[in-house]
């Protein structure tokens, strides 16, 4: 699930094969303004689905000439990314 409010999308709940498609494609079309945070703080699920969905939101911005920064990254979605070696790629905080 997807929230926005004020220059801030929220991600809610489970990002996993099941949803990414749907989460990833919500999520460009918020893509409203020039800098975007994305708060992953209720994320309560990742598989490594979630992390190409955070690679194609980073590109997607990277196109529309927007900053996007992923604040509250819960610990198993940091540990994904360093363990595909993406880390470096996506800065999660």
């Amino acid at each position: 699930m997807l929230q926005s409010e004020d220059g801030k999308l929220s991600v809610k709940g489970s990002v996993t094969i099941h949803n990414v498609v749907a989460l990833v494609e919500r999520g460009i079309a918020l893509f409203n303004r020039d800098d975007l945070i994305i708060d992953l703080a209720q994320v309560t699920e990742v598989d490594s689905s979630a992390v190409s969905m955070l690679l194609e939101w980073q590109r997607e911005a990277r196109r529309r000439n927007c900053r996007i920064r992923f604040a509250n990254a819960p610990q198993n979605l940091k540990g994904l990314a360093q363990l595909y070696g993406v880390s470096g790629l996506i800065s999660l905080a």
